[in-house]
């Protein structure tokens, strides 16, 4: 099955004739690609030059459709966009000031002399920088670039695009100041200490791309140590939005997943986070599997069952893979009423349609898995509750609320659905409140 991810702008100047476009749309499909939008830029002395978005699958895909368009007859293309380099030209975010700065008094205000009182009071009584600096409404957004995507150790600063929309979507999402911090080490411990020494800057730490096993490490020690919200999104990001749509899968399909048999497949950095919220929703019995012992033991002390990949699929209603192994589910391996989600990307373990065609009541792959449902409302509720810690209650918290939102027939809403985040925070705010979370010492 292909899979389209790139899209390019082709500026096309073709003889302005009856037929034109539909000679042009089917070079188009011999070459195996996907149109997009169509916009006509302007016409002319028997011309017409057209924008027309290709969705392709790789770069030399797009060369090749290029290369045949170009050889058609009455056809040049003019020019070519990547539409995703466009959209990060000049970097994705800036920062803005909250406050007007019109006149020479506004100054006084902001700066000197005035900001001099503001900073006294925050020597006398620390815990009032939460009210008059940005620490309330910040975020850090923390990596090393050990594990981005699906591209492995490629370093800090090639991540930093990753960052970069990680904080756009806090803006746009969750109305929060979130700051990429690149911290160019691979040792654990040198990572922990630049987190700590920075860490006054921030309101929350979110941990990003950060390889395994220092991930569990790094999250475990900077929250025994900061008194602050700290999330690694890779581990439970994930593992919200796929408790979430786990709950609705189950709904769709009449299972009673606290009653049911769930199986994880594959105990990485996401594997590992599903497992465990699934304990701490209270799934009947989560059966787990990996190829490292060390992975499997802290699960079986938390209160998995250690099971293989045969057993899982011969014996669990839910099935969640997330090993990176295409095809690692064949067909006849699917149980008839299994629900079965393959996460890894961008080729799952079994295709969703093929499982289906097994017998499975449903599937579904890792498109709809997208963490952004759950990190921004997740730390605006921790922060607006100044919670000192995000508890597994919160993160069940939130994969109840996004399940909530979920329109009739779908596992997950939309992230683009302000209602689903507002949720989030909500709910994860109200649960810290009940936990007893709330911080009022300085952080």
């Amino acid at each position: 099955m292909a899979t389209y991810r790139i899209d390019t702008v082709l500026r096309v100047r073709s003889k302005h004739r009856p037929g034109q476009l539909a000679r042009l749309a089917t070079v188009i499909a011999q070459e195996g690609a996907l149109i997009g939008e169509i916009t006509t830029v302007h016409m002319a002395e028997g011309l017409s030059t057209r924008d027309i978005t290709v969705e392709t699958e790789t770069e030399a895909h797009t060369e090749r459709l290029i290369a045949a368009l170009n050889n058609t007859d009455g056809v040049q293309v003019l020019q070519v966009r990547d539409r995703v380099f466009d959209c990060h030209q000049g970097g994705k975010i800036h920062s803005t000031s909250r406050v007007e700065l019109k006149q020479l008094g506004d100054l006084r205000y902001i700066y000197t002399p005035g900001v001099a009182r503001v900073a006294r009071a925050i020597a006398e009584e620390p815990s009032r920088a939460w009210d008059y600096t940005s620490l309330s409404r910040s975020v850090g957004i923390f990596t090393n670039g050990s594990r981005v995507l699906g591209l492995g150790n490629i370093g800090p600063l090639a991540s930093l695009p990753v960052m970069e929309g990680k904080a756009v979507l806090y803006d746009k999402f969750a109305g929060l100041s979130a700051t990429p911090i690149l911290v160019d080490t691979l040792n654990a411990d040198e990572f922990i200490e630049t987190v700590i020494r920075i860490s006054k800057s921030f309101g929350g730490i979110h941990l990003e791309d950060i390889r395994i096993p220092e991930c569990f490490k790094i999250e475990n020690e900077l929250k025994r140590r900061l008194n602050k919200p700290v999330m690694h999104d890779d581990q439970h990001g994930t593992a919200i939005v796929t408790l979430a749509a786990i709950i609705n899968a189950c709904r769709i399909t009449g299972l009673q997943l606290k009653q049911s048999k769930m199986g994880q497949v594959g105990l990485g950095a996401a594997g590992s986070a599903i497992a465990r919220l699934a304990l701490a929703y209270g799934v009947g019995q989560v059966l787990v599997t990996d190829r490292s012992p060390e992975a499997m033991a802290p699960l079986i002390e938390a209160g998995a069952v250690a099971s293989d990949l045969d057993s899982i699929l011969r014996e669990a209603d839910v099935v969640v893979c997330t090993t990176g192994k295409v095809g690692l589910i064949k067909p006849e391996q699917v149980r008839p009423g299994q629900v079965i989600f393959a996460l890894s990307n961008p080729y799952p373990e079994i295709d969703p349609d093929v499982a289906r065609a097994a017998g499975a009541a449903y599937a579904a792959d890792g498109a709809s898995i997208n963490n952004a449902l759950a990190f921004p409302g997740i730390f605006k509720g921790a922060l607006l509750t100044r919670s000192r810690t995000i508890a597994p209650q919160m993160f069940v918290a939130a994969a109840e609320a996004i399940a909530r939102c979920a329109p009739e027939g779908e596992v997950v809403p939309s992230q683009l659905d302000p209602g689903v985040h507002n949720a989030v925070c909500d709910a994860v705010a109200q649960c810290a409140r009940e936990l007893g979370l709330e911080n009022t010492a300085v952080l």
